[in-house]
């Protein structure tokens, strides 16, 4: 019990469920995984059969769906709304409603992330200067390409390839209307480059690691009255944006300041909030805080067992859940929405039938799990997934970001690694075992037979080896 509950964060109803099912120590996957989502990030794990990845999601999405709703039940729901939209926007950040679909901005709005390869996914921040001598700097983290530099709300997020944006990139190109010249130098990762306006005079510039670089842009006349926002493009890139609120590697030039000491009549803020992409507050029954995805019938059923072993002891308000899965009336699973539900577990077939209808909600979902991805891959359920995660907000009426946990026989399948890319937030990797490896739970047997010769090995078809917990492996 002491394993599962102070050292891992796990409450106790639910470390006293797993003691009377006999588990004493957590094994690693749970041991790795469970504190990681508990803190509220997207997970990938690699998880073998045998190696209770099933309670290592499953115990931490329990934990995290009652919390919500004890918040909810105790009025906590509207303070959270308020700080989660009114925080982003009165800050200097990278903004979460004004990106492309495969670009992630980490908790402290200023690490950004895309991992397309072939494509450009670009960002701008939360609030924009219209007067003054403005400063802020970007690091790489990596070798990726970027460009970085000024943008208009006009402007395209493919930063530098229309009239409204002023880029800088790591080939040493600056960018207007499609238009790349050379200017200053390359840079990379370890790079610093520091990014100046100033709009009164129309003028844009750069710095790398602190040496100035000279005149990169003279803005036109049309545009020197709008409102220009820090931003970026990426392609395979990492960076991480300073807006004055830490000591900057450089300091500026004479006479800028940083973009974080902005006097409020030069600031204007993004019309791009969360509004449309946030879910709404909704009194629906049949909206579940999480959705987990089985690619079959039967694993499916093993881990809503699971979640109901693991639940038993949660009260007050207690957990609904459902098993949704072919094979089984679909009046019987209408009847249990409409009373209500919190988890949901199911397959990819009848999920699509009762989303598609509008019979099982996503606006409130919290959590995310695809549990034996490559296997959902395999099948055919990238669109059904890539569906289903468009129509989920990535931010709940409560003010909760939504959370992506991913389970694979092996973390180093293409597909699955595609996949992570587009829907997952800086996710953490648990990969115990590394790549090409053989999990322990598989036993390798070598019988070399003649099979003309020798017919003993038909025997063994009417035979099975059993390992305690597993299912039977036959021959």
């Amino acid at each position: 019990l002491a394993m599962f509950s102070p050292q891992m964060g796990v409450m106790p109803e639910i470390a006293q469920a797993v003691e009377e099912m006999d588990w004493l120590l957590p094994t690693d996957i749970q041991a790795e995984s469970i504190p990681l989502i508990l803190g509220g990030g997207d997970v990938l794990m690699a998880a073998e059969t045998g190696s209770g990845k099933t309670g290592a999601f499953s115990i931490p999405v329990i934990q995290i769906v009652y919390e919500t709703l004890k918040d909810q039940q105790e009025g906590k729901k509207g303070r959270s709304a308020v700080k989660t939209g009114g925080a982003v926007f009165n800050k200097w950040q990278m903004n979460p409603y004004d990106r492309s679909p495969a670009f992630a901005i980490g908790p402290d709005g200023l690490c950004c992330q895309s991992r397309e390869f072939k494509e450009w996914h670009g960002c701008r921040s939360t609030k924009a200067v219209t007067k003054g001598k403005y400063y802020y700097e970007v690091t790489c983290s990596d070798q990726g390409l970027c460009r970085v530099g000024w943008s208009t709300a006009q402007a395209s997020l493919d930063l530098g390839t229309d009239k409204y944006g002023f880029g800088f990139g790591g080939t040493g190109k600056k960018s207007h209307n499609k238009q790349f010249d050379s200017y200053g130098e390359e840079f990379t990762m370890h790079d610093t480059i520091g990014c100046y306006i100033d709009p009164d005079k129309g003028q844009v510039s750069f710095s790398k690691n602190g040496n100035d670089l000279g005149l990169a842009f003279e803005i036109p006349p049309q545009l020197k009255n709008q409102a220009f926002f820090a931003s970026c493009v990426l392609k395979n890139a990492e960076l991480k944006f300073n807006f004055g609120d830490e000591p900057f590697k450089n300091q500026p030039k004479d006479g800028y300041v940083a973009l974080s000491q902005a006097s409020d009549g030069h600031v204007v803020k993004s019309s791009q909030t969360g509004d449309a992409k946030v879910s709404q507050v909704k009194s629906s029954s049949n909206a579940p805080r999480a959705l987990i995805i089985e690619p079959s019938k039967e694993l499916a059923e093993q881990t809503l067992n699971n979640v109901n072993q693991f639940k038993k002891y949660v009260d007050n308000p207690k957990l609904r859940d459902l098993l949704i899965i072919g094979g089984v009336a679909a009046k019987e699973q209408l009847s249990i929405l409409e009373s209500g539900v919190d988890i949901v577990v199911g397959t990819p077939g009848r999920l699509d039938d009762l989303i598609s209808t509008g019979k099982l909600d996503l606006s409130q979902v919290r959590f995310l799990v695809l549990d034996e991805c490559d296997g959902l891959l395999t099948a055919g359920y990238t669109d059904f997934i890539m569906r289903i995660y468009n129509q989920i907000p990535q931010v709940t009426s409560d003010g909760k970001r939504l959370q992506v946990i991913v389970c694979s026989a092996t973390l180093h399948s293409f597909d699955v690694k595609k996949l992570s890319e587009k829907i997952m937030h800086f996710p953490t990797w648990v990969d115990l075992k590394g790549e090409d490896s053989v999990p322990e739970t598989v036993h390798h047997v070598v019988v070399p037979v003649n099979p003309k010769k020798d017919r003993i090995w038909e025997k063994l078809g009417k035979n099975h080896i059993r390992k305690c917990g597993q299912r039977p492996l036959r021959f």
